[in-house]
């Protein structure tokens, strides 16, 4: 970071402001009460909260939305460049015509993520301008290093739920943390909180290895694996980056179930499911269910007490416990810790009900990767095996319906696909959602992925688009079949058509 991101009063302009992981920054800077527009390709649920916070979203990204701080007299005259028979969108055309007339302390501070291209109109132009230009993990960044008690929650897989919970403990013992995480917590009301204490809950992403830019009080580590083989090379340079990350927290959390945390990182305080494990945090007495978990949780050697977690499956009680740690050490009291985690009912699109109609159950759940969707698999056998259910029917069947995330992921990961769908009954595999990725052609595809999985499993076919799997699952689901929708890309959009026809057929 050249520049310090300012947080004085100087405007922000946020492009593709309506993304989960911007428009969690760009909310608390609406509510900070600082100057702040964004852009975004489309509107939705997330830029019309933003909007009611304060913040100018344009539908579109152009050079000149760039200008809307400037005052009047000074903003940009678009007709003369119209007039001149030039597009007034282009960048050089807008600097040209306007240079000399910008008034620099109304630039905005642009910020930006790594799916924005060099060629986007907005981010030319800032740099044409001389705007300040930040990626958004150096405003998370900033923002950690304004809260002495900052916590920054990393990890391959669970940063989302357990980010989610710390906050959700926290803010319901009356800590009041600021909170910013990658996904939408109906409890906490969106994916961003302002709070007026020195906590701050932050999920850290290492996907683009802007991980190495944060200095949080605390940080906590729940696994790692290799998941973005389009940035890491190996395990070995994932690796690298969390130890970067590491050596930046004042304490680290971690748990010890995961071999490369427990063997590869120097741990503060650790946490495991195996109380023989001699961890700061462990549990016994493990019931897992349909409809939730308990267990008895430990503090280096003396009983708590018992919580009940309402997620499914170990990954989530060791989420729980995750949080369990990090909140004790914040100095929350045990019995106010478990009763927040008895009603925390997790982030969206994390094993989301969606609705159900002649008695077909409708699911979806973000996993994309092998370890991922391993236990979300397990979690939903729950709802069968156990005849304990979160679910308004008892399901017999998991249809699992999985569209691949990235060409890199499914080519890198191909064999570890093809053995985690053990608990599905019935496997669909879609055709492979690019996330800006180009078709490397047919190497590494949604036909490759089912042929691979069916080696493994007895019910496999390749569904292709998401027309055609709508299509296929209006004719094959039955009554008490749990139809799951796993990925992180866009096969969640089929999910209400689904609905609404088996609604008018019962």
């Amino acid at each position: 970071m050249t520049q310090a991101v300012d947080f004085s009063g100087k405007p922000f302009h946020f492009i593709g402001i309506g993304g989960i992981g911007m428009s969690a920054l760009a909310q608390i800077v609406a509510q900070k009460k600082l100057p702040i527009s964004g852009s975004d390709v489309r509107q939705s649920p997330i830029t019309a909260r933003l909007e009611s916070l304060g913040a100018h979203v344009f539908l579109g990204q152009r050079a000149e939305n760039l200008y809307h701080f400037q005052p009047s007299a000074q903003a940009p005259q678009y007709e003369k460049a119209e007039a001149k028979g030039v597009t007034a969108t282009l960048t050089q055309t807008v600097v040209d015509l306007k240079l000399q007339d910008v008034d620099r302390d109304y630039l905005p501070q642009v910020v930006c993520s790594t799916a924005i291209r060099e060629d986007n109109a907005e981010y030319s132009a800032a740099r044409a301008l001389g705007c300040p230009i930040f990626h958004r993990s150096d405003i998370l960044a900033a923002l950690i290093e304004t809260c002495p008690k900052s916590i920054a929650v990393a990890g391959t897989h669970g940063k989302t739920t357990t980010s989610g919970m710390i906050s959700y403990l926290m803010t319901e013992a009356g800590a009041d943390p600021t909170v910013v995480i990658g996904g939408e917590v109906q409890a906490l009301g969106g994916n961003a909180r302002l709070g007026e204490s020195e906590f701050l809950v932050a999920e850290a992403d290492e996907s683009d290895g802007s991980l190495v830019k944060f200095s949080p009080h605390l940080g906590v580590i729940t696994n790692m694996e290799l998941d973005h083989p389009d940035h890491y090379a190996d395990l070995e340079a994932v690796v690298s980056t969390f130890r970067q990350f590491a050596e930046r927290c004042d304490l680290l959390v971690g748990c010890i179930d995961c071999e490369n945390v427990r063997d590869r990182m120097d741990l503060n305080i650790t946490y495991s499911l195996d109380r023989s494990s001699g961890a700061d945090y462990a549990v016994d007495e493990i019931r897992y269910a349909g409809s939730g978990t308990t267990a008895r949780v430990w503090e280096r050697g003396e009983l708590l007490g018992e919580m009940s977690v309402a997620l499914l499956g170990a990954h989530n009680l060791s989420n729980a416990l995750a949080a369990v740690a990090v909140s004790r050490h914040c100095g929350l009291p045990f019995d106010a810790i478990a009763k927040a985690i008895s009603t925390y009912e997790g982030a969206r699109r994390r094993f989301e009900y969606r609705g159900h109609a002649s008695d077909v159950v409708f699911v979806e759940d973000y996993a994309h990767h092998p370890s991922e969707l391993l236990a979300t698999l397990g979690a939903a056998r729950l709802q069968i095996e156990t005849e304990s259910t979160r679910l308004p029917v008892l399901p017999k069947r998991i249809i699992a319906v999985f569209q691949p995330h990235r060409y890199s992921r499914t080519k890198a990961l191909m064999e570890d696909f093809a053995e985690c769908f053990k608990d599905a009954d019935e496997v669909i595999v879609c055709d492979v959602y690019s996330a800006g990725e180009t078709d490397p052609g047919g190497i590494a595809g949604g036909q490759q992925l089912a042929d691979a999985i069916a080696r493994q499993h007895p019910n496999v076919s390749y569904g292709g688009s998401l027309d055609t799997v709508g299509d296929r699952l209006r004719e094959t689901l039955q009554p008490h079949d749990l139809a799951l929708f796993l990925g992180a890309g866009n096969l969640n959009q089929v999910i209400p058509g689904l609905v609404a026809h088996f609604d008018t057929a019962s």
